[in-house]
């Protein structure tokens, strides 16, 4: 079924569900760092080292803002600066083991806390969530490739 063929408002409907399931999952999430530093440890975690540049493009603020969000989170252990070895006037920030186990433990409790809720649905709800398992896998891949493609 392509989008054409689904029924009117389906798409936003949809959209405002996994929007509102979205935003209130991130509250949940322990406030022990903000949104934007978790996300950026994240974007390390998913993509590997990157430049001051490109994590505040990624992550929606100003260079400024994030070379200072680096050094917090540098002076906590998580990530760290190396010069990159195809041009040594580049810096890059990697993701240290410290800052890979807090975005294992950060993803593990959200996995845990839907784990708990899908525990309260019925079961042919959860056959519906397992039917739509493809197409969540899907879109979540085109949302990493839609937001790859706006960093460029």
């Amino acid at each position: 079924m392509s989008r054409h063929d689904t029924a009117p408002g389906a798409s936003a409907a949809i959209g405002a569900a996994l929007y509102g399931l979205a935003t209130r999952a991130a509250r949940r999430l322990p406030r022990d760092m903000s949104l934007t530093s978790a996300a950026t440890l994240a974007t390390l975690e998913r993509t590997g080292p990157r430049r001051i540049t490109d994590l505040a493009a990624v992550e929606g603020v100003t260079q400024p803002a994030m070379t200072a969000l680096v050094r917090v989170m540098e002076a906590s252990g998580l990530v760290e600066r190396r010069g990159d070895a195809s041009d040594k006037r580049v810096t890059l920030v990697f993701l240290t083991e410290a800052g890979a186990a807090y975005v294992r433990t950060r993803s593990q409790a959200g996995v845990d806390a839907f784990e708990r809720l899908i525990g309260e649905l019925t079961g042919d709800e959860v056959e519906a969530l397992m039917a739509a398992l493809p197409a969540l896998k899907h879109l979540a891949e085109l949302e990493s490739r839609d937001r790859e493609g706006l960093k460029q």
